[in-house]
C-alpha cells in the first residue's frame, strides 16, 4: 500500500476519490406496461395500477364519480397529479378494500403517489416534499378491558 503525503490543497484535490452516487430510482413496469403500488391508510388498503392513457379512473370496477361521490374525496385523489402536473395523462385502475370512504380515498392517494414514482422516478422529490409518499400510520386504538371504549371509563357513581 503506497502512502502519499499531501503538502497542499491541490494535491488533495487530485487524490480524492469520487464519492459513490446517490441511489438512482428506476422505472418498474409489469408486462402490460403498467406501474403498480399499494397504498394504505387506517384499515383501508388500495392496489393501484397506472398506465398512459386519456385519464380514465376506475375504482372497484366503477367510475370514480360513482364510487367517490363526494367532491372532497375526488379532490384528495387528484392531489398527486396536481403537484406533478400530470392530470389526465394516466389511466388508473384501483382495487380498494377496508375502512370507510375517507380512509379509502387516502389509501388510493398514497398508492397513486407510489405508482407515479414507480412509473416516473423523477417525480419522487416533488411527491415526497408534499408528504404523499408517507403512510399515515394512525389507526383506531383497541378497546381495553375494564373500559367502555379505548380510554373512556364507565360512569362513576358513589352510591
Amino acid at each position: 500500500m503506497a502512502e502519499t503525503t499531501l503538502s497542499s490543497l491541490s494535491d488533495l484535490q487530485g487524490s480524492v476519490a469520487t464519492a459513490p452516487e446517490s441511489p438512482r430510482y428506476v422505472q418498474k413496469l409489469d408486462k402490460q406496461g403498467r406501474a403498480y403500488a399499494t397504498g394504505k391508510r387506517k384499515n383501508a388498503v388500495a392496489r393501484v395500477w397506472i398506465k398512459p392513457g386519456p385519464g380514465k379512473i376506475t375504482v372497484n370496477g366503477r367510475d370514480v364519480e360513482v364510487y367517490f361521490a363526494r367532491p372532497v374525496l375526488r379532490m384528495i385523489l387528484a392531489q398527486p397529479f396536481g403537484v406533478t402536473k400530470r392530470t389526465g395523462q394516466y389511466d388508473i385502475v384501483v382495487t380498494v378494500a377496508g375502512g370507510g370512504l375517507s380512509g379509502q380515498a387516502g389509501a388510493v392517494r398514497h398508492g397513486l403517489a407510489k405508482a407515479l414514482t414507480a412509473y416516473e422516478p423523477d417525480l419522487r422529490p416533488a411527491l415526497k416534499k408534499e408528504g404523499f409518499l408517507t403512510r399515515d400510520s394512525r389507526v383506531v386504538e383497541r378497546k381495553k378491558y375494564g373500559k367502555r371504549k379505548a380510554r373512556r371509563s364507565f360512569q362513576f357513581s358513589k352510591r
